[in-house]
């Protein structure tokens, strides 16, 4: 832990849904990474039956399929839609789609440590947005989590077995929702760790995209068995340009 001091700041209450990301894209033509490039990364349960995807490359676990066409418009491939999710997160979000949206809402990605304050909602220290009481498979679900197995069994005690409505569940003290759990959200902020596992190649092109970004909250796929990164301190991150169908955004605008 250490101390941070930070300007005024405000922040949206939810992640992106479709229906904004819609508004956006209809209202400026812009066309996202995964659009662009042709195919993004899809947990494999979740496929379209018509959906046209290869095991995931390199270092991803095989529960993911690179997929062709999958976006933030078709978000399991095939001829999957949103039709009837306008008020789900949009996905598949690469950071360069994530502040473009932000820019045009007039704000901007929220940096970790003003991420980290707003799940807070006023809890000193808290583990979670709702407090220290651990989620779990049977009786307390306050998030949108994983329950049962993973990746092999999941039970949906939650009410969700995907992605959920950006506006579910109860809302922390500062009136924020789903701050964990639901979609991994992008900051602004350049992933620094110390670790020597990288291979030359991977670091230098990590270097020639940026730096990998911070990625804060979790998504549907986390449970305490394998990915415990829906605590408000907990972190991953990802390369600029990467997609996948639990990944989104939530922006942030400056008070002054």
């Amino acid at each position: 832990m250490r101390r941070v001091t930070l300007r005024p700041f405000l922040i949206s209450p939810t992640a992106v849904s479709n229906a904004q990301f819609a508004r956006f894209a209809a209202a400026t033509g812009y066309v996202s990474e995964a659009e662009e490039i042709g195919w993004s990364a899809v947990f494999v349960p979740h496929l379209n039956p018509d959906a046209v995807a290869r095991p995931s490359e390199g270092s991803a676990p095989d529960w993911w399929a690179i997929t062709h066409g999958a976006s933030w418009r078709c978000p399991e491939g095939g001829t999957s839609t949103i039709d009837g999710r306008e008020d789900h997160p949009a996905v598949h979000l690469s950071l360069r789609d994530a502040e473009a949206f932000a820019a045009w809402a007039g704000g901007r990605l929220p940096t970790e440590a003003e991420w980290e304050h707003a799940a807070r909602g006023g809890r000193v220290g808290a583990t979670y947005p709702w407090g220290d009481r651990e989620p779990d498979d049977d009786a307390f679900q306050p998030c949108n989590i994983w329950q049962g197995d993973f990746p092999s069994r999941d039970t949906a005690r939650d009410g969700y077995a995907g992605t959920c409505p950006v506006d579910a569940f109860a809302p922390n003290g500062y009136g924020l929702l789903n701050m964990v759990g639901n979609t991994w959200e992008w900051c602004s902020d350049r992933f620094r760790v110390r670790s020597l596992a990288r291979s030359a190649v991977r670091r230098n092109a990590v270097a020639a995209a940026g730096g990998d970004r911070v990625l804060k909250g979790g998504s549907f796929l986390c449970h305490r068995s394998y990915c415990h990164r829906y605590r408000i301190a907990a972190r991953s991150s990802a390369p600029p340009d990467t997609a996948t169908s639990h990944l989104g955004a939530r922006i942030a605008f400056d008070a002054l």
